[in-house]
């Protein structure tokens, strides 16, 4: 669905990172298994520390969420919002990797 709404505004699909990836499961996980929902984790790291924890040098945004079920809901209520929004529109970023863990949602973009 992220790549659907970058595409209706003329901009490039995102390519999944695997390091994002890890990084933005990791965050999911730690959200759900404390519950909280924030970009900075319990442990006070940030966005661009976990990224960078996980050897992906450039992270560029992140986008959070908590109690949604699909991925259509999650997508759909970030593009309601509209940090989120300009997050998933920015056809400067490039990368991006998806986490989810028991409603607990986190994508996290970079550069590439």
């Amino acid at each position: 669905m992220t790549n659907a709404e970058r595409a209706a505004a003329g901009c490039a699909p995102l390519a999944v990172d695997d390091r994002l990836v890890a990084a933005a499961q990791l965050h999911s996980e730690d959200m759900a298994a404390n519950d909280y929902m924030d970009h900075t984790s319990l442990d006070g790291r940030s966005p661009w520390d976990r990224a960078k924890a996980q050897g992906y040098p450039n992270p560029g945004a992140e986008n959070v969420a908590k109690g949604y079920r699909t991925a259509e809901d999650v997508v759909r209520a970030w593009m309601d919002s509209p940090g989120h929004r300009a997050n998933i529109l920015s056809c400067d970023l490039r990368e991006i990797g998806v986490g989810h863990a028991d409603g607990a949602w986190t994508q996290l973009f970079g550069w590439g």
